[in-house]
Formats: structure tokens, C-alpha cells, sequence
């Protein structure tokens, strides 16, 4: 009889060292950022304003570039205020990038005119239709800001780079995936790895390169060395890009995967906030389908394309009726977060169509 419950004992301590070497999605991650609480009481804290006209200086016309929507927004603090980098659309769906700014990371004052657009330049084939779409603003170790953002011809989506030392006058780089066989690939959302350095982020080196998380169905990776100048990780065999996050079958991630705000960069990991989309089925089935929710994976510090967990469920949902119903119906999408008053403000799109807010307790 003793035999045979140590025989037990020992079996069952086996089956449970098997499962530990799993991530148990089950368990509170103390590597997450949060909890989030939605500011219910102000939210959206941004909407569309079809007063405010500006001159396309592409056509001449004048228009009203922030009538349709405001969406996705980046943000940054600068001189002790949150600068809030959102996207904008037009009646014509085409997409500018607006600047507004706030003393309490609540209340914005919009500008007048859009920070960035589609110009008369050597990027307007790359622009002319569509857009420019959902920044995404880090600095450089220099202090120089770096926007990554989308442009749209009306075909195909291109992961783009801009600087600027004000956050108004900004440089085109062009495409980051200047590689022949990527350059006409569609290809979106890029955040770089950022190490804090008290309200600012800072572009991080890790082995010597910076690193950056992109793509919309799957996660891929870029590295650089000098933030503008980009090469895709490849498998080195076959000589295709390396897929370090993809979707789940029977999660709310079950359709796509794509990048919050920048990457966080700690010595226990990097923290990678991201959108993701519930397919049609397969799926999560407390979402509706094509739900935009957004959850957290880490990666190991030294090695940015080993994920070492990843969250079960999502943190951020839509639950509200300007979440749920707008230009694109049930969607929460998460691309701004800065530290500011001594807590994370989380800022993110709704139902394509509006801008709302969450804060965080800093406790890292």
C-alpha cells in the first residue's frame, strides 16, 4: 500500500514539473502593466470636429480633415504636458496626424492645423489616397523623436518613418521596408523597444541594435542601428521573416495580432501591449466576432524575439456604447501610453471613430 501511493505521489509530481515548463495563462502576471481603469467620466475624451478646416496641399481644397473621425493615437510628455498624436479622417476617409495637448492627461486643446499629411514630396505615391495613419512616437537617445506610421496609397499599407526635434516639423524617411522583395508588402504598426527614462522613452539598443515589433496579422521584427536605416529578422535558411506572435485558435486573438504603443524594455522582460481581432469562429466566444481587444506578451530582455509569456485574456475590451458602435463597431485599440503624475495614461481608439483614455497605478 505505501508502494503504490509513493508510486502516486511521485507520478503526479511529474505530471505537475511537465506542466511548469508551460506558461500557466491562468495566473496574475506581476510583469503586466495595470490594472487599467477606463475615465468613465470624461470619456471620449476626443471627437471628431468638422469645423476645424485646413488647405490640402496636395489638391488646393480646403477641408474639413478632422470632420469623419479621430482615431489611434500616440503620445508623449514634452515640457511637462501630454502631447496626444492621433490620427484623423476626412470625409473622404483620407487619414491626417493631429496634435493636441494636455496639462492633466485629460483635457485636450486640439491645433488647428494637422502636424503631418500627405505633401507634395517624394512620399505622396506612397500617401496620395489614403493617407498617413496610426502613429506611433518613441525618442531617440538623442531626443529626437522617431514616428512610425502607415502610409495607405489605396492598395497596398506601408510601414513608414519620420524624425523631428519639435514634433511639428517632421523629415520623411520612407518605407521601412526598403528591401526590394518587402517593399510592396503590406505592412503596418511599428513599435519600437523604448527603455524609460522617467516620463520620457527611450529608443533602447539591445546587443548593440534597436528593435522593432510590426505587422497586423502576424508579429514580425525589424532591427537598426542607427533608428532609421531598417533590416527585417529573417529566418536565415529560408531566408523569410520570422513570425515572433501570432494569433490563437479559441482566444480573443484568434484573427490577428498587431502592436500597441512602443515595447517597454525592463531587465525581466519586454512588455509588448497589443491589439488583437476575434475571428469568425474558432474564436472567443464571449466576444463577438471581430471584436478589437487588447492583451500583453513578454519577451526575454536580451533576446527581443523569444517570447516568454503571454496573457490569457484581454485586459482592455469594449464595453461601452462609443466603443462598440462607430465608424468600425467593436473596437477598443490601444497606441498611446505615457507615464505622466506618476501613472500610466493608456489612450486608444474607439469604434474607429473616437478617442478615450484608461489610467494605471505605476508600481514597477
Amino acid at each position: 500500500m505505501k508502494l503504490r501511493i509513493s508510486t502516486l505521489f511521485i507520478l503526479l509530481a511529474l505530471v505537475g514539473c511537465k506542466r511548469e515548463m508551460k506558461p500557466d495563462y491562468s495566473l496574475n502576471k506581476n510583469w503586466e502593466i495595470g490594472p487599467f481603469e477606463k475615465q468613465d467620466s470624461i470619456n471620449p475624451i476626443l471627437r471628431p470636429d468638422p469645423s476645424i478646416l485646413f488647405t490640402d496641399p496636395v489638391s488646393g481644397e480646403e477641408t474639413a480633415w478632422e470632420g469623419r473621425n479621430v482615431l489611434n493615437p500616440s503620445a508623449v510628455v514634452k515640457d511637462g504636458k501630454v502631447h496626444l498624436i492621433y490620427r484623423a479622417q476626412d470625409e473622404n476617409m483620407t487619414s491626417r496626424i493631429g496634435l493636441a495637448i494636455s496639462e492633466d492627461g485629460l483635457h485636450f486643446t486640439k491645433e488647428a492645423a494637422p502636424i503631418f499629411y500627405p505633401e507634395n514630396d517624394h512620399m505622396l505615391v506612397y500617401e496620395a489616397f489614403g493617407g498617413v495613419e496610426d502613429p506611433r512616437v518613441v525618442q531617440g537617445e538623442n531626443g529626437r523623436y522617431i514616428l512610425t506610421y502607415t502610409a495607405y496609397d489605396g492598395k497596398t499599407a506601408r510601414l513608414c518613418l519620420a524624425s523631428s526635434t519639435d514634433l511639428r516639423n517632421w523629415e520623411k524617411h520612407g518605407p521601412v521596408l526598403q528591401n526590394p522583395k518587402y517593399i510592396d508588402l503590406w505592412s503596418k504598426s511599428g513599435a519600437i523597444v523604448v527603455e524609460q527614462q522617467s516620463s520620457e522613452m527611450r529608443a533602447k539598443k539591445i546587443n548593440g541594435k534597436y528593435w522593432m515589433y510590426f505587422g497586423d496579422t502576424h508579429l514580425f521584427m525589424a532591427h537598426s542601428e542607427d533608428l532609421i536605416q531598417w533590416e527585417v529578422l529573417e529566418n536565415e535558411e529560408n531566408q523569410k521573416m520570422v513570425s515572433v506572435l501570432h494569433p490563437r485558435a479559441g482566444y480573443f486573438d484568434s484573427r490577428l495580432v498587431e502592436p500597441g504603443p512602443y515595447a517597454l524594455w525592463t531587465p525581466e522582460g519586454i512588455n509588448l501591449i497589443y491589439n488583437a481581432s476575434n475571428a469568425a469562429n474558432n474564436n472567443d466566444p464571449a466576444l463577438p466576432k471581430f471584436t478589437y481587444a487588447a492583451g500583453q506578451a513578454l519577451f526575454d530582455a536580451q533576446l527581443p524575439y523569444k517570447i516568454l509569456d503571454r496573457t490569457e485574456g484581454y485586459f482592455i475590451y469594449p464595453d461601452k456604447d462609443y466603443e462598440k458602435i462607430g465608424e468600425v463597431n467593436e473596437v477598443c485599440f490601444v497606441e498611446g501610453l505615457v507615464y505622466f503624475k506618476s501613472k500610466w495614461f493608456l489612450y486608444y481608439g474607439t469604434g474607429d471613430s473616437k478617442i478615450a483614455v484608461a489610467t494605471a497605478p505605476f508600481d514597477k
